[in-house]
């Protein structure tokens, strides 16, 4: 296999927070040797993360096996995931906002046709939902478990919970017209063609959209590391890793 020099957009600061955590880990776990020290292996994980390299190209250019690249990874990605903030702390922090912003994204996934739990009708591929909130600015405060790409934006609220955690946190949260009829607190666009609403009611939905349109920058940043937008792992890792990704996000915005 050939192998070329690669870069990493991202800040030594984040290596420095990744590299920090293994450290810690494996002092914890009483690791006495590892072909890779904790700043390799984080450069390895973020690597596979953000540019979305491969087993076989992270063993080449680290010189190290594919299963042994699997395992760093996995490892660092668990940990990672266990750091995510939850949706109880993330409620908490809403809590001191304004509003919040309230959106679904797909994470498209490698399937087949027959795959239909996986099938997302909205969006005509086959993908995982994964709901986002985020401040009035649009920045990322949390993000949730993988659902199979069939299930309903506002389905997928109620079974995350979000809907009733908002309400009693009293927070007010405005979402698109997927979530219609979800209740509690979320603020939903008037239902209806445009030309068929009154002129008043046009305006709230002008207003509602402008609001609600920052949405897009939180979820652009989930996605710019760009594993998620093209997943071909199990299904029943997509999770971790969307939790792995958003606290390098949050670490690397509170910086």
């Amino acid at each position: 296999m050939l192998v070329c020099p690669s870069g990493v957009d991202l800040s030594s600061s984040t290596l420095r927070f990744l590299t920090q955590q293994l450290s810690q880990h494996r002092r914890a776990i009483g690791t006495r040797w590892r072909r890779l020290s904790a700043g390799r292996q984080a450069l390895l994980t973020l690597a596979h993360l953000r540019v979305g390299h491969t087993y076989a190209q992270l063993a080449a250019g680290f010189g190290v096996g594919t299963t042994t690249a699997y395992r760093y990874v996995a490892e660092a990605v668990d940990l990672l995931a266990n750091l995510a903030p939850s949706l109880v702390e993330a409620a908490r922090t809403a809590s001191t906002k304004a509003f919040v912003l309230l959106d679904g994204t797909l994470l498209p996934i490698d399937r087949i046709a027959a795959d239909r739990p996986f099938y997302s009708g909205k969006h005509k591929k086959h993908g995982m939902n994964v709901q986002v909130l985020t401040d009035p600015f649009g920045r990322l405060l949390w993000a949730s478990a993988a659902l199979p790409g069939a299930v309903h934006d506002v389905r997928a609220a109620r079974e995350h919970g979000i809907i009733n955690a908002l309400a009693q946190s009293d927070v007010t949260c405005w979402a698109d017209k997927g979530y219609r009829g979800a209740g509690g607190t979320v603020r939903t666009p008037y239902w209806g063609r445009w030309h068929t609403l009154p002129t008043g009611q046009q305006a709230v939905n002008r207003s509602h959209t402008k609001i609600r349109a920052l949405v897009e920058q939180a979820i652009a940043s989930l996605k710019s590391w760009r594993l998620l937008r093209k997943l071909r792992c199990s299904t029943t890792r997509i999770t971790s890793l969307v939790q792995a990704v958003l606290t390098l996000h949050l670490n690397s915005t509170d910086r």
